[in-house]
């Protein structure tokens, strides 16, 4: 199989690469009911030391910087509540968490959540978070760019692989809303 975009030596879809990928990804992929078919998502083996976009890019191609994005985990908090959000944008782009995230959230104030709270509430590894396979009750804030291209290369849940999944299945996972301008600077 050939991936979609890039150039991998080991390409799989999803399915058949569950073994790869942390439980809460394996089982979103298991028990797929998002827009498309599971095997739309193609997992692309790579190195979990190339794991962060700039190495990645270093190693796998500059061409794929404007074909990549980024999942974070944010914390919104008002009053004694903390709501926990994640945020998919461009490689290229920050999160504009001060202004459109926090409105959207409806916080007082809003921050990338710590590396513990973002792993141990994802079950996914820092580097690596994606949102296929988040917590069922968190909104998904996508940037309209990337619901916009025809793939996108995504963290796969770990530091090791990626995923690679058509653009318009964002907009269709749990809680996602499409947002323009929630990526800055891209």
């Amino acid at each position: 199989m050939r991936a979609p975009l890039g150039d991998f030596d080991i390409v799989r879809p999803a399915p058949e690469a569950l073994d790869l990928l942390v439980t809460p990804v394996a089982e979103a992929v298991r028990g797929w009911s998002g827009p498309g078919a599971a095997d739309e998502l193609v997992h692309v083996d790579t190195d979990p030391e190339w794991a962060d976009t700039a190495t990645f890019l270093e190693h796998y191609g500059p061409e794929l910087h404007d074909q990549s994005a980024n999942c974070v985990v944010v914390a919104g908090k008002r009053g004694g509540e903390t709501t926990l959000a994640a945020c998919v944008v461009l490689s290229g782009a920050r999160v504009d968490v001060n202004g459109v995230v926090r409105r959207l959230l409806g916080a007082r104030k809003a921050s990338f959540a710590p590396m513990d709270t973002a792993t141990g509430e994802t079950g996914m590894e820092y580097g690596g978070i994606t949102p296929i396979g988040l917590p069922a009750a968190w909104p998904l804030l996508v940037d309209a760019a990337v619901v916009d291209l025809p793939y996108v290369l995504v963290g796969s849940g770990a530091r090791r692989g990626k995923l690679i999944v058509p653009g318009k299945v964002f907009a269709g996972l749990p809680n996602a809303q499409v947002v323009e301008g929630l990526g800055t600077g891209g």
